[in-house]
């Protein structure tokens, strides 16, 4: 693999991880903030949560494994 092509894997593992940084902190702010009242949002946010921290630990573990 290139260094360009390690780069461009670089890039996209760290946003990715804003990504799912940022899906983490709207559960916090609903759990924090929202709760009991906001239940029926919990489950949308909770499973866009999920799939961003799938994608970026999918996307970390791919490029470990190409730059390692």
């Amino acid at each position: 693999m290139t260094d360009d092509q390690l780069k461009s894997m670089e890039k996209e593992v760290r946003k990715l991880k804003r990504i799912a940084s940022e899906w983490a902190s709207q559960l916090h702010d609903l759990v924090e903030d929202k709760l009991p009242a906001g239940y029926e949002e919990l489950p949308g946010i909770a499973q866009s949560t999920y799939d961003a921290c799938k994608a970026w630990a999918d996307a970390e573990k791919a490029f470990r494994a190409a730059s390692g």
